[in-house]
Formats: C-alpha cells, structure tokens, sequence
C-alpha cells in the first residue's frame, strides 16, 4: 500500500511510519517540525521529509491510506486536499485496529503505570519467544521500535485515553476492543480537553464497554473510580479482576519478591506503584499463556522504560533519577517510592510543570501535598512554554500556594534551578527530576552527573 503519515513526526507516528516501512509498504510523511529522537530515526529510514511544512501537493489519488496525527490541525491544506479526493483517512489507533481486528488483542489503560505495565509484558513476551505486534509509549531495552506489525497473533497495546486525530475527538482506547486489558487507576489529566474530572471519568466508562464479549479486565483493588464505573454496569459481558501490589521486601536497596516456588527475586525496578504494575503484568501474561515460571525467570532482567526512575548518576551514597512523572497522581507515587526504597537519605526533588494541565490554574491545586515526601521541592516553569500553549500567565506564588509543601521553591528560570541544587552537599541524599520534557533544554544526564560527584 502507499501510506502517507500527516505530522510524522510525533513520538508514536515516527514509529508506526518506521514498522510500515518495514513492512514493504511506500511510506511517505509531512510535519511542520520534527525533533530528536524522531527526526534522527527518519532519517536513518530514509523517511524524513525533504523540508519541513504542509504541502498539498503531496496528497495525490494513488495514495491508499492517510494516517492524520493529532499534532496536525483541523484546516491542515494536507488533510483539506485529502477529504477532497476522498481518501481513506485514520487516526494511528484507528489504524492499529484495521491492522489488528483479526488478532487476540491486549489493552493497558489508565492514568498512570501504563507505559512501565505494557513494557514489563513486552519483555516477558519477547524473553520467551512469543511472537507479538505492540504498540508502547516509550523506549525499551531490547527493542529497536515502539511498535512492531507483523503476521504475529497477539497484539499489545498501550492505550492513551487522549483525543485520536483533528478529525475524530474520541480517546484513542475507544478504538482497539480489546479482548484482555488493564485499567490501572484513575486521576483526572488532560484538562485542556476534559475540562472537569466527571467528563474525564466518563472515558473510561465509554472504554470497558468496548472490551469484547468473553473477554477479561483486571483492575487495581483500591481505586474507587473504577469500582464505582464497574458498580454501575449491569450484566457485563466480560470478568472483571481485581489485583494489588505484589507482596515484595526491602534488602539492601532492592526489592524482592517470591517466584512460584518461594524462592526469592531480585528485581530492577522498585516502588509499590510499580509492585502494583507488576502484579498486572502477571496476570495479563497468564492470560496469554506465559506460565509462573517463565514470568519470574524473565522479570528479575526487566530494567524499566525510558524515564520511569531511571538511573542518571550515582555515587556511594546518592542516586540520581529521572522520571517521566508530571501528573499528581504520577508524582506522588514517585516520591514514596524513592523514600520507602531509601527511607534514611534525604529526597530533593525538581518538578517541570510542562504540560496543558499542569500549567493550568484550575488544575494547579490538584498537586496540592503531593510534593511532601520530599525534604526539599523544586518546581520550575517556563513562561516561554505558558505563551508557546497559549495559557493565561500564572506566578510563582500560585503554584507555591497550590503545592502547599513547607520547603518548596519555585523558579521561572532553569539556571537558578541548577545554581539551587548546587548548593547541596549530596552524601546521603537522593535526587529525582520529573519531567515530560527537559526543563528547558537541559541535557539531564550531564547535569546530574556534574552535580553528583
């Protein structure tokens, strides 16, 4: 087929314009900007546009399928001249159902603990030969791609609840009917296009009656959201699962479970989110035929996602992560973690308010205490960012207040940030950096590393 990809340059389309290339079909692509690592990973496919913008003329009759990403506008000349020939037109989850509708598919959805559930079942999966397509929001130590599409049987799939295209306002989970998923937990997000917490809620609703008749949801026990959702359905068609944390103790750093026949396991990863996270995992790999034993003997190698408390810099007695954590309820999981795992080192922690909900003052209180497990907090904000969202100004004692944490600083410029944490002695301290982007621009490893000698 002849596949053109509008706003190819989106963390999830560059890579679906990568597989489909792999696939032998003519792939083309516009964006009207594109940064790394997407425009590298073009490249190397030799699919990066010739130059950045939106020319129509690209748009011809022979194309078999446009894939609209959600980064392209409602009035994009591309997509204008598309609907004019009448070309078949798919939001990527769209898409991924077309390619998927004939195999056994499998959804992780929810607030949070998405990407890092998804990637622990992409790992197993794949250390015990099992032959799969995915999809997954983040990159994984082993695999070359987020998304893979080939003849497998089984497909899994990280499911944003964010809009799916210009053209189609749905949350993408609406579209994969899965016959197994996951919904981890619910916390209101996406304020920019759910603008109350009812609203948002309702998504998840609209999504567990498209699960397929037969099929299985597990849940996380202690969310009351979901329980009351699942309370009000009557006569469901599919079982529904309830889990929690994996049982797990603290030796040395590490956290250990027991495998199938009482033996201990050390894992990579830590945190009772993430505990929580795994016990999904368990249970959706069952599911698919992976028995207790291979689970175990292939998760103690899994290190995590990219940027879910990954390792920076490290020293005797200090530890510097990043993670992907900008959502309140993410944050707050975050700081336990790091606290319950190391619970005698001081937590200074940096948070980058980034994103449309973040930066939004009716969503701001949202974060109220979620910073508190940490001895010191920083958050920092770009009005360069606030003007770039088109979001009304907010100030520095706004989000102090909204925050409420008795040691908090709050910074506009990522300078005074560094120049705050350099003032720290770092023996017996841990350091974190939450972020969805790079606090402005910063190479984070390499400040961490200068930071943390």
């Amino acid at each position: 087929m002849r596949i053109h990809l509008i706003a190819i340059g989106g963390a999830a389309m560059h890579n679906l314009a990568i597989a489909l290339s792999y696939n032998h079909h003519t792939v083309t692509g516009s964006d009207d900007e594109i940064y790394n690592p997407s425009k590298e990973r073009l490249r190397n496919h030799g699919l990066l546009p010739e130059s950045m913008g939106w020319d129509p003329d690209l748009i011809t009759k022979d194309i078999d399928v446009i894939i609209l990403g959600m980064h392209a506008r409602i009035n994009n000349p591309e997509l204008k001249k598309a609907r004019k020939l009448g070309l078949k037109i798919y939001s990527y989850p769209e898409f991924l159902f077309q390619y998927a509708k004939d195999k056994h598919r499998v959804v992780i959805a929810g607030s949070h603990g998405k990407t890092t559930t998804t990637s622990m079942i992409l790992h197993v999966l794949k250390n015990n030969k099992i032959e799969f397509d995915y999809l997954v929001g983040a990159q994984i130590e082993g695999f070359d791609s987020m998304v893979r599409l080939s003849d497998a049987p089984l497909m899994v799939v990280e499911g944003d609840e964010y809009l799916s295209s210009p053209i189609d306002r749905r949350p993408k989970i609406l579209h994969y009917k899965p016959h197994v998923s996951v919904i981890t937990g619910i916390a209101w997000d996406h304020i920019n296009v759910f603008p109350s917490f009812d609203n948002y809620k309702s998504q998840f609703t609209k999504y567990i009656k498209t699960i397929e008749k037969g099929g299985t949801l597990f849940f996380y026990k202690n969310d009351e959201h979901i329980n009351d959702i699942l309370g009000k359905i009557k006569n469901p068609k599919f079982e529904a699962e309830a889990y929690e944390a994996f049982d797990s103790t603290i030796k040395n750093g590490k956290s250990i479970i027991l495998n199938e026949k009482g033996k201990p396991v050390a894992l990579k990863i830590f945190g009772k989110h993430n505990l929580e996270n795994l016990q999904a995992a368990f249970l959706v790999c069952k599911k698919v035929g992976v028995t207790d034993a291979q689970f175990f003997k292939t998760i103690k190698s899994f290190k995590g996602a990219a940027r879910r408390l990954q390792l920076l810099s490290k020293t005797k007695s200090c530890l510097a992560f990043l993670d992907f954590a900008h959502a309140p309820s993410k944050v707050d999981a975050t700081m336990k973690a790091l606290k319950a795992q190391h619970p005698k080192r001081k937590l200074i922690a940096c948070l980058e308010l980034h994103t449309f909900s973040s930066l939004n003052k009716e969503f701001l209180t949202e974060y109220s205490r979620t910073m508190n497990t940490a001895d010191k907090a920083i958050v920092y904000f770009s009005e360069h960012t606030l003007a770039m969202k088109k979001l009304p100004p907010i100030s520095t004692h706004e989000v102090k207040v909204a925050f409420d944490h008795p040691n908090i600083e709050v910074v506009t410029d990522n300078a005074r940030m560094l120049s705050a944490l350099k003032r720290f002695k770092w023996e017996n301290k841990n350091l974190v950096m939450m972020t969805s982007g790079n606090f402005g621009g910063l190479d984070l490893k390499k400040e961490a590393k200068k930071l943390i000698k």
